[in-house]
């Protein structure tokens, strides 16, 4: 039987426990997997100085698939994310971030089934910023006004938003290719191109290109603020939405909303070279070492691993058992309790094993 060679990284935070009960279960599926464990995060970083050492972009890049628990991001100060560093060393462009109802959740909306495709590269999160007051941002303020009659105020920081054609092509090649694979019937770009003409609007253009390339599928768009309250209103409309980084981001996680939280929210970044599964919540480090959280959403980011790989069948097994478990609501954590406070309530490693036993 074939193994698998994969970079686990368990993260910080609650992510060891996490990414324990994930391998748990993968495994359990029978696929074999050779794990290649490597560790990043904030506890990396004051051994190693940094909280991405160069090891772990090298494994993944090796082994060109890797599944990851969470790792923390400071507010405001430290470190950049080192989510965002990962995607850009190793061009992760794709944002894969599907958002299903399964019953027993709780929510206030049933039979959701969005798939967000978010640009993971460009945009805002581009990086590309000047920090208030230094010379770096003064001479930019002084060109932008030059260039464009414009005044801004000296006191600003600047961030720039890039968006390319060829950044955007792939984005939604990748969102119409996903939709043909998984016999999706329509793919929603999401932009703000009345407005933003030059970038949105470029963006709008290209999908509107592409689209012509699938004529099996069907295409529309929609501004990103009536997205949202179309989202939150008729759901039940939309299907695959692909959306630059910034708008992919706010928007996954309002669609994780529509189905319960980021609790039950997995997501993958891919590239032409390499994946990288992984939840899309924190690493919540006040329950460190509790064993209370819940691990839904990597193990489903795991599914998602297992259908990247080819492996169908295992991950519709390890899907339906999740389903299972949340359904019958004995076997779940806290936050999936109608009272939180429930004392039948179970821990991180023995909600993984009751999905274990489903697959049995």
């Amino acid at each position: 039987m074939k193994s698998y060679r994969v970079t686990l990284i368990p993260g910080d935070g609650v992510g060891p426990e996490l990414a324990e009960a994930a391998k748990a279960c993968l495994e359990a599926t029978g696929v074999k997997f050779d794990w290649d464990i490597q560790t990043a995060g904030v506890d990396i970083m004051e051994k190693e100085g940094t909280p991405l050492p160069g090891r772990v972009i090298e494994s993944i890049r090796r082994n060109k698939i890797a599944i990851k628990a969470p790792i923390t991001t400071p507010v405001g100060k430290g470190f950049r994310s080192v989510n965002v560093a990962l995607r850009k060393e190793l061009d992760l462009y794709a944002c894969l971030r599907p958002c299903k109802s399964y019953e027993g959740v709780r929510s206030r909306y049933r039979n959701i089934d969005l798939v967000i495709v978010r640009e993971n590269t460009e945009d805002l999160y581009a990086g590309i910023e000047f920090q208030k007051g230094t010379s770096e941002a003064l001479r930019l303020i002084d060109k932008i006004e030059a260039l464009s009659g414009r005044k801004i105020r000296p006191d600003s920081g600047v961030s720039i938003k890039p968006i390319s054609v060829s950044g955007t092509e792939r984005i939604v090649k990748f969102a119409f290719d996903y939709a043909r694979q998984y016999k999706r019937k329509k793919v929603t770009a999401v932009h703000k191109a009345n407005i933003m003409k030059f970038s949105d609007g470029l963006f709008l253009e290209v999908a509107r290109e592409v689209a012509k390339q699938y004529s099996d599928i069907e295409f529309e768009d929609r501004i990103v603020d009536n997205m949202c309250m179309q989202l939150v209103q008729k759901p039940e409309l939309y299907d695959v939405l692909v959306l630059p980084n910034l708008y992919g981001d706010i928007l996954s996680d309002l669609c994780a909303g529509l189905v319960g939280g980021l609790g039950v929210a997995p997501g993958a970044n891919i590239g032409t070279n390499g994946a990288l599964f992984e939840a899309t919540h924190g690493s919540a480090p006040k329950y460190k070492g509790q064993n209370k959280l819940n691990p839904t959403a990597v193990i489903l980011s795991g599914v998602l691993m297992l259908r990247h790989l080819g492996e169908t069948e295992a991950a519709d097994r390890l899907e339906n058992a999740v389903a299972a478990v949340i359904r019958e609501g004995k076997d779940v954590t806290y936050d999936m309790k109608a009272d939180r406070n429930d004392p039948a309530a179970v821990g991180t490693r023995e909600m993984g094993e009751a999905i274990i036993r489903k697959m049995k």
